[in-house]
């Protein structure tokens, strides 16, 4: 999302989308913390493979997908400071 789109939204919206990130990290944290799970229980269970380490790809994109939105987090945060400062 731009900062052109930011602009756009009001105040309450963009408090909405800053608590929709932030109820996102604790799924992230817990999607994170079930893949590392299963990669542990399948190496412990059937020694290692590519099926073991395949979860890993997933926590890959859920961490990719987190830094983007704590840079959307923090360009909404600013956006909510600058209007009120500015009021």
């Amino acid at each position: 999302m731009s900062s052109k789109n930011l602009k756009e939204l009001s105040e309450q919206e963009l408090k909405q989308r800053l608590k929709k990130i932030k109820s996102g990290k604790i799924i992230d944290a817990g999607l994170v913390g079930l893949t590392i799970g299963v990669v542990a229980y399948s190496a412990v269970a059937n020694g290692f493979s590519f099926f073991t380490f395949f979860p890993l790809i997933i926590t890959y994109a859920i961490v990719k997908n987190a830094k983007n939105n704590a840079i959307l987090e923090k360009e909404i945060e600013r956006e909510i400071q600058s209007r009120q400062s500015a009021q």
